[in-house]
């Protein structure tokens, strides 16, 4: 990883393009309760589907609506139930909906009713125009080269291929998981190589766990920027940033760039805590960048971090540095 390139990309452009339109976006926070690891999915026209973990971790639900705000009181549907037996027996974690080719795709991580921790990635389709309806049908796992815990599918497409993104354990020595990137043959499955693009190496990526996961894709200025979160899922929760010049090798690790601190982590004053497993979005007319993502409003944990339910979808605006980096403007609130 190039770190270098951090401190005259980021850290010393201080002034910012600004958006009228931005001003004036307000969310009505948080845009859903209880719900983690937000995804939103805006169509062409302009429909918003979100889906997120739910604290019971048994089910995939889907809610819809025509602006962020309307979110909030949007109904929610019950899509996919895990099984009772076997694999997608327990731990339905951080489902993402896509729409590639005209037909719906979920990518979700499941883990076995007999072997709760033995998470893999797993995918559902659906032919039908409206991702709420129709029959989701069972497309079976996402194969790795690495038969290891594994998570937190995304895709995106650069220059006509199409990539699939996730967390995984890479090493024995680390315990923990980093991202990997492939090109994928289709929808389900993937053509290889898989590279390491991730892993934890500095201090806030470490804490409790090496953790690097919940990778979220954007475009923008001929660049394509990675968020991801580390850490463990309490207050210590935070977001990393790798980011590449769209026209280089995106399966040559050395081409990254990786931020050397987070880019957005716990404030105090502001009550937020452990913020992260974002995802990005767009305003109605296309022109602000938005930016979903869970957090709480408290920082004392009863019990283990992943048995706590009140992890929020909230949505904020990212403005755009003059350098063409984002900024996820850590001391301003929601």
């Amino acid at each position: 990883m190039n770190l270098f390139r951090w401190i005259t990309g980021v850290l010393i452009a201080v002034s910012f393009i600004h958006d009228g339109t931005a001003q004036t976006l307000q969310f009505n926070n948080p845009i859903a309760e209880k719900r983690a690891d937000p995804w939103v999915y805006k169509t062409e026209d302009g429909e918003y589907y979100l889906i997120a973990t739910v604290p019971e971790y048994d089910r995939i639900v889907i809610r819809q609506a025509k602006s962020i705000n309307g979110l909030r009181d949007a109904k929610e549907k019950v899509i996919w139930q895990k099984h009772n037996t076997g694999v997608m027996g327990h731990h339905i974690w951080a489902p993402e909906l896509h729409k590639i080719e005209g037909k719906w795709y979920i990518y979700f991580a499941a883990g076995e009713t007999e072997n709760v921790w033995n998470i893999r990635m797993w995918v559902l389709s659906n032919s039908s125009k409206d991702p709420m309806q129709g029959d989701w049908i069972e497309e079976g796992q996402i194969i790795t080269k690495r038969e290891s815990f594994s998570l937190d599918a995304t895709t995106f497409v650069n220059k006509g291929k199409r990539y699939l993104l996730w967390a995984q354990n890479v090493s024995e020595e680390n315990h923990g998981t980093g991202l990997v990137l492939s090109e994928m043959k289709n929808p389900t499955s993937l053509i290889g190589p898989e590279v390491v693009l991730s892993e934890p190496e500095f201090g806030w990526e470490k804490v409790k766990y090496n953790v690097n996961e919940g990778p979220a894709v954007i475009k923008k200025y001929d660049k394509i920027f990675v968020a991801y979160s580390a850490s463990a899922t309490n207050e210590n929760y935070c977001m990393g940033l790798l980011w590449i010049n769209e026209d280089e090798d995106l399966l040559n690790p050395s081409n990254w760039h990786k931020s050397p601190g987070p880019v957005f982590f716990t404030n105090e004053d502001l009550k937020r805590y452990g913020p992260g497993h974002n995802s990005f979005t767009t305003s109605k007319d296309g022109e602000t960048t938005i930016m979903i993502y869970h957090a709480r409003d408290y920082k004392h944990i009863q019990g283990h971090e992943l048995s706590d339910k009140n992890r929020a979808t909230r949505a904020r605006i990212v403005k755009w540095t003059e350098s063409g980096f984002p900024d996820f403007m850590q001391n301003t609130k929601d």
